[in-house]
């Protein structure tokens, strides 16, 4: 425990009122907050109410706008009648969501796309310091995101234990190498220039370290997912389970060392077997 969570004892929003009269009885019994305080006694201007994790400052006359209040619920329609949005007495917006959005796969609408480095296409920086490249600009419809990604600098990477809410992930080292740690999968490993892995729907992992001037290219279905941070894991597990189910996939990891070459369909080609299409069903 750090030192600011051994002081800190609680967080609350503070939000305005006019009446508590009026407020009290809505966010408790409409939305089941507890009351926690008020004062002072004879003639309330304060109240402390708290549910979901969440504690809430009722206070007359505070500088603050009201803001939106989100509810995230396993069944919606059970909260306050089925109704979606409610505007409480003191003006808060009131959001009634589903806890679990389902992920959404929108149509593809194909096209040809190059992006080529002397295009000049801008580095953003992204998650975990890492710079990214979009290559694939319109994201086919929002079905598919394709980033090139690079490390500038050798060393430790600042990442945390994290998952993706994901239809389909790979990973391909272009250049450089990687240290990467997955859940149920062993210890770190290094996926170096040519290998490649996929990383099924909402499995556990972390990037550890890098060489100078890594480059990756990431692969995502659908372009938009959300990235969701684990903080009671540890990697590596003391579990190894390589056929591991997520969602339907298994991990995979190539490596281009080990990869058996075969002539393609196409005359004058060849091609290697990843085990991508068996670690996703097709």
């Amino acid at each position: 425990m750090t030192a600011l969570a051994e002081n800190i004892q609680a967080a609350e929003v503070r939000l305005p009122c006019t009446d508590l009269k009026e407020d009290l009885p809505f966010y408790t019994k409409t939305l089941g907050f507890r009351l926690d305080t008020i004062f002072p006694a004879d003639d309330p201007a304060v109240a402390v109410l708290s549910g979901y994790g969440l504690r809430i400052r009722l206070e007359r006359g505070a500088p603050e706008a009201p803001g939106t209040l989100r509810l995230l619920c396993r069944k919606p329609e059970t909260v306050a009648n089925g109704e979606r949005i409610l505007i409480a007495p003191n003006g808060t917006r009131i959001e009634i969501v589903d806890v679990n959005v389902p992920l959404e796969m929108p149509e593809t609408k194909h096209a040809f796309v190059v992006r080529r480095l002397k295009d000049n296409t801008p580095w953003v920086i992204g998650r975990a310091g890492m710079h990214y490249r979009d290559l694939i600009p319109d994201r086919l419809g929002g079905s598919i995101i394709a980033s090139h990604i690079r490390i500038p600098d050798a060393g430790p990477v600042p990442d945390m234990v994290h998952y993706h809410t994901v239809g389909f992930q790979l990973i391909f080292c272009y250049k450089g190498w990687v240290r990467l740690v997955y859940e149920d999968q062993g210890p770190s490993f290094i996926l170096k220039a040519g290998d490649c892995v996929i990383q099924p729907p909402e499995i556990r992992h972390r990037v550890l370290e890098s060489s100078e001037h890594l480059q990756v290219i990431e692969i995502g279905v659908p372009a938009e997912h959300v990235t969701t941070i684990e903080h009671e894991m540890d990697l590596p597990t003391s579990v190894l389970n390589p056929d591991k189910d997520f969602s339907g996939q298994t991990f995979c990891r190539h490596e281009v060392e080990k990869a058996v070459w075969a002539p393609w369909r196409l005359e004058g080609f060849e091609f290697r077997e990843t085990g991508i299409g068996k670690a996703t069903a097709g």
